[in-house]
């Protein structure tokens, strides 16, 4: 064995802190004899690959990474409470195995798949992306997940397919937000869409994990969406169903309150919400609160993402289309 001294080792030669944590957690599985195949492990574990070198996904931001502590305990999952430190303390014992996804509605391939089974055919990637929430404040995360493109052309939507539906577990012994006496006035279960050519645009993806480790319960273990152009709540969490339809769906934002958010949801500096404007944001992470507070960002037109996506909207009025 070959040992070091400090003097000697270049900052190349240094593991990375994640990737030391990734490893160890991998050899926890192992030895327990969990491994279910080559791309999967049990109990919310996501891609072996993510052990090693994963491939990077197209687009990726070389925007300064929000810290791991802030991305797992500053979260919007309702389901878990409504305050933003909720889903980290109330999804601890969150069971996400075994899970079921379902793809239905007017696809020529509608199935029922063990999480397992449904992740094994996609290889995964590292997404580095912006992702903007309603509320003005903004992370940069690096998601591990798949395209949900090629999950499409798998499934085969027939031409009746406009939209895609997609629904969170119901499950109120789990997930005390979706009490009513103890919820947040939401109809569950959670539902989110997007037109069809946003769900097939490349950088729309299936999320399984965040930091090259597991997706942790509290941001949306074990599937959950990233669309990386619209608000924070197009990110549907713990998805347990994919229906594709013909007629735009309600989503749960849009029910609740449907003259503050719209179907489209998309990042326009020059709509602001009802409450509070949109045009500048601030960074989570960024120093203190009041750092982030006094150092506020521009809001770009689409999170950035305008040369990628802005022709999906072209000839559409995007203060109507909120």
């Amino acid at each position: 064995m070959l040992i070091k001294r400090a003097p000697d080792v270049t900052p190349s030669e240094i593991t990375d802190e994640k990737v030391y944590r990734a490893r160890r957690r991998f050899l926890q599985f192992s030895a327990a004899g969990l491994i279910l195949g080559p791309n999967l492990l049990v109990g919310g574990a996501a891609a072996a690959d993510k052990l090693g070198p994963l491939k990077k996904g197209p687009y990726a931001t070389d925007e300064k990474l929000t810290p791991y502590r802030d991305v797992t305990n500053y979260n919007n999952f309702y389901e878990f409470g409504s305050d933003k430190k909720d889903p980290a303390a109330n999804a601890k014992n969150f069971r996400t195995r075994p899970w079921t996804v379902t793809i239905d509605g007017a696809v020529k391939r509608p199935a029922a798949y063990q999480l397992e089974d449904f992740i094994k055919p996609y290889a995964l990637e590292e997404r580095i992306y912006r992702l903007r929430c309603v509320e003005a404040w903004s992370m940069v995360i690096p998601w591990v997940g798949f395209s949900l493109a090629e999950v499409i052309k798998k499934v085969e939507p027939t031409s009746q397919a406009k939209y895609v539906e997609f629904t969170t577990l119901l499950d109120p012994t789990q997930m005390p937000g979706q009490r009513p006496l103890l919820g947040t006035g939401l109809d569950w279960p959670y539902v989110e869409g997007l037109r069809l050519d946003e769900a097939m645009h490349p950088l729309t993806i299936l999320a399984v994990g965040l930091y090259g480790e597991v997706l942790p319960n509290q941001n949306g273990a074990p599937l959950r969406l990233v669309v990386p152009w619209k608000y924070g709540f197009k990110s549907i969490k713990s998805i347990v169903r994919i229906r594709f339809v013909e007629k735009q769906p309600v989503t749960a934002w849009m029910q609740a309150n449907p003259s503050e958010y719209g179907f489209y949801s998309n990042v326009n500096p020059q709509v602001d919400h009802p409450r509070w404007s949109q045009a500048y944001e601030r960074r989570i992470g960024e120093g203190s609160l009041l750092a982030q507070l006094t150092n506020k960002r521009k809001t770009l037109p689409f999170n950035g993402y305008a040369e990628q996506v802005a022709h999906l909207y072209a000839g559409m009025d995007l203060r109507k289309y909120f």
